[in-house]
């Protein structure tokens, strides 16, 4: 519980702390929110990625609205039945509005029995959170069919290309090809930004919000599955290398870092499901540059390197992504709706000693899903290829992401 004077206070200086937020660069994602519909918007990623930008990015859309940000620590004691006191002084600082703007409220239980009470008004809601599940379990409860989701991730190539003011080329590339998009970073250029991230992530995000034990263990494994980005993982592997009691808890464990958007897991492509539960998976990580600022061994595979980043602005787009697997490999193979639409195959250079590899995996699959034209991503060649009645397109990946 918190006191109405506590509530008036925050709001005022966080009103004005909002105010004097800078604009940023102006995000992808805004294009797509239109704000004035009958639903809940909710802005989930990780942390530092920018929703608080995009957020502000937002309001600078409307003339009046509410604004609270719930990861205030001197909002800590906040309670559901404090949202009514949060409502009068609104009204009374700061007149009517139509828009609600709430960051992070999934720190507050229950905090949804508001939100629904505010749509059954004809209020507009948008909220952020930096945790999937958290959020999807209250939506999934009270606000079924009452919400959109937009997720962002740290600046895409053309973010960054806007950030620096730039134009395209193999030298920007190679840049944001090492040190990845995470804002607040690229302006200063400070690993300790990074390093202070993951241990956010682990430590708030994770061991906190679980009341977990095994700290250091959650810490190596995040670190080793983020090392190991396009390489195939088993639960009951992670289980064994680091000597943990059940594989129940390994699962739990990979989820947490998914719902904290530290990392992501792509399945082996099956039409069965069961299949596509037990097979082995594979992983890559939010970032390129949070992966090198916290491990020594991630930039030394500038192979996977290259094939994170494509995963990357891959699943920007789409939310079905797996790997093709059977007597080649494919990287990337994509499902809209039902079929299969895409087939992608990622290497840094494409030689002659790898040629056949590459190719053939790729042929499979676009003989597998019926598919007329495939893609290979490389660092930086271009070239296109026929393969019996199939076309294959080399590009740089830079070229492919604009």
């Amino acid at each position: 519980m918190i006191l109405k004077e506590t509530l008036r206070a925050v709001a005022h200086s966080q009103k004005t702390e909002l105010s004097l937020f800078e604009y940023g660069i102006e995000r992808e994602k805004l294009k797509e929110i239109n704000i004035n519909v009958p639903f809940a918007l909710i802005l989930s990623g990780i942390r530092r990625c920018g929703k608080s930008t995009l957020l502000r990015q937002i309001t600078k859309k409307v003339r009046n609205f509410y604004y609270f940000n719930f990861e205030d620590p001197r909002a800590a004691s906040f309670e559901v039945q404090d949202f009514q006191k949060l409502n009068e002084v609104f009204h009374e600082e700061f007149g009517e509005a139509e828009y609600y703007f709430f960051d992070e409220i999934q720190n507050v239980m229950k905090w949804e029995l508001f939100v629904r009470a505010l749509l059954d008004k004809k209020k507009h809601v948008i909220i952020t959170g930096s945790n999937a599940s958290l959020l999807s379990k209250e939506l999934g409860t009270r606000l079924t069919g009452r919400h959109l989701r937009y997720e962002l991730f740290p600046f895409s190539f053309r973010e960054f290309l806007n950030l620096i003011r730039k134009k395209p080329n193999i030298g920007v590339f190679e840049e944001f090809f090492t040190k990845g998009g995470f804002p607040e970073f690229l302006k200063i250029q400070s690993v300790g930004i990074l390093q202070e991230l993951f241990n956010d992530i682990i430590i708030r995000d994770i061991v906190a919000k679980y009341k977990l034990r095994s700290v250091k263990a959650i810490q190596e494994m995040a670190l080793y599955l983020l090392t190991n980005v396009g390489k195939e993982f088993s639960y009951n592997h992670l289980k064994k290398l680091f000597e943990l009691g059940s594989t129940s808890s390994v699962i739990s464990f990979v989820s947490y870092f998914e719902d904290s958007y530290l990392l992501f897991t792509v399945p082996k492509f099956d039409y069965s499901l069961k299949k596509q539960l037990v097979n082995p998976k594979k992983v890559y990580s939010i970032d390129n540059g949070l992966s090198n600022t916290n491990s020594v061994s991630f930039s030394e595979d500038k192979g996977k390197m290259l094939e994170n980043m494509v995963f990357l602005d891959l699943r920007r787009r789409h939310k079905d992504i797996f790997y093709f697997q059977e007597k080649g490999e494919c990287d990337f193979v994509v499902k809209e709706g039902t079929k299969i639409t895409k087939a992608i195959q990622v290497c840094f250079e494409l030689n002659e000693d790898n040629k056949k590899r590459e190719i053939d995996g790729l042929a499979e699959a676009l003989e597998k899903f019926r598919l007329k034209e495939g893609l290979i991503l490389t660092y930086n060649q271009t070239d296109e290829l026929r393969i019996g009645n199939k076309t294959v397109k080399v590009l740089p990946v830079y070229k492919w992401m604009l």
